[in-house]
């Protein structure tokens, strides 16, 4: 169940209709899911992709931004977006030693769509997450066709999560983690804007998980942790990717990635120097950008452009965190028990337990 089913309202704002990133008109998300054994070795691994526009992210890019909280992960293509502004390609978020063969191939993937691909070269945006413990992570299990699936698979509507795609194998708070979205739209008199997000959560340590403000943690210390013989809680890593409709510039698509941090920190995360904190934001409310195809010879020489007032900018921010926050929480709620290859439990956190350590630190549903 997600939070909201349980009674978990988090923040003032209200969510989108699939309180899910695909709330954002036109973003769409696939996954491909590994799930087997191969030559002996426990495989639980997978990825995920967004396409940040109903078409081609190359014909019709976004204004992006990011921000790096902590940098102990990995991730492509974010330095062109750093200089350029622009979104241009599909995001992916696999684990931390498949990065590599999913930028391959999103970048064989995009060749085999033009017709000229002389005249144009892309740097997709991949960004990664630890899951060694689950994982036979040195296999490099995630191929080709597992991108391709994703890629083709990517659908508006609401959005899988737990031990889905790239979340397959990921711990969050010592829980069983992975993919979890969720989303705030803004009323008209805050602009009536929708900010998505969806995470790969695969961080923080139970005792200092918290829920709606909670130390829920410190009442579940009673369920073994699946690092009490291998590696050490806390270990890990965060992908967080926000969406919204608002027209947003690529300095204040950078600004909204930034209060992820604040999402995070809501859930008792954040503080870690072995955790990879990545946030990507991009932004759909510019329609006419030109297309990323830099042979063409008629591209005009100006673009007009809206943006939000920054006097304005304030109700998205709080969007963005709130979102990350139920994000996380519904990641966690989303995992179900896993055995590590040895057989060490990560437990899944069931809704009913959790609402039990809420009681026991004097919450109250609202």
């Amino acid at each position: 169940m997600r939070a909201r089913q349980l009674g978990i309202t988090l923040g003032l704002g209200t969510p989108g209709e699939l309180n899910a990133i695909t709330d954002v008109p036109g973003v769409r998300v696939g996954h491909s899911t590994l799930k087997t054994r191969i030559d002996g070795k426990q495989v639980r691994t997978g990825v995920t992709v967004i396409q940040p526009r109903s078409g081609e992210a190359r014909q019709q890019p976004c204004f992006a931004g990011y921000h790096v909280l902590n940098g102990n992960g990995d991730a492509t293509g974010l330095e062109w977006i750093s200089e350029s502004g622009l979104l241009t390609t599909p995001l992916a978020i696999t684990n931390t030693h498949s990065l590599g063969i999913v930028r391959d191939t999103l970048i064989a993937l995009e060749r085999e769509k033009l017709a000229d691909p002389a005249v144009y070269w892309c740097m997709p945006v991949v960004m990664e997450t630890y899951d060694g413990l689950l994982n036979d992570i040195w296999g490099q299990h995630v191929g080709p066709e597992h991108v391709r699936e994703a890629l083709a698979g990517a659908v508006s509507g609401p959005v899988q999560e737990g031990a889905v795609g790239g979340g397959t194998g990921m711990i969050c708070h010592e829980f069983k983690g992975g993919i979890g979205t969720a989303s705030r739209r803004l009323s008209t008199e805050q602009g009536g804007w929708t900010v998505g997000v969806l995470v790969q959560a695969n961080h923080g340590k139970r005792q200092e998980l918290r829920v709606d403000g909670y130390p829920v943690g410190r009442h579940l210390m009673e369920i073994p942790s699946p690092f009490a013989e291998r590696g050490t809680p806390g270990m890990g890593s965060i992908v967080v990717i926000l969406a919204t409709d608002a027209p947003l510039l690529p300095h204040q698509c950078q600004r909204l990635a930034q209060r992820a941090s604040i999402g995070i920190a809501r859930t008792g995360g954040g503080t870690e120097d072995s955790s990879g904190d990545l946030f990507l934001a991009f932004a759909t409310g510019n329609q006419d950008l030109p297309p990323a195809d830099y042979g063409r010879k008629n591209l005009p020489f100006s673009t007009p452009l809206a943006m939000v007032n920054n006097d304005h900018i304030s109700p998205l921010f709080s969007a963005a965190a709130e979102a990350v926050e139920e994000a996380i929480v519904n990641a966690i709620l989303a995992g179900e028990d896993m055995d590590t290859e040895e057989g060490v439990l990560v437990p899944g956190l069931d809704g009913q337990t959790l609402l039990g350590a809420l009681r026991a630190t004097g919450w109250r549903t609202h």
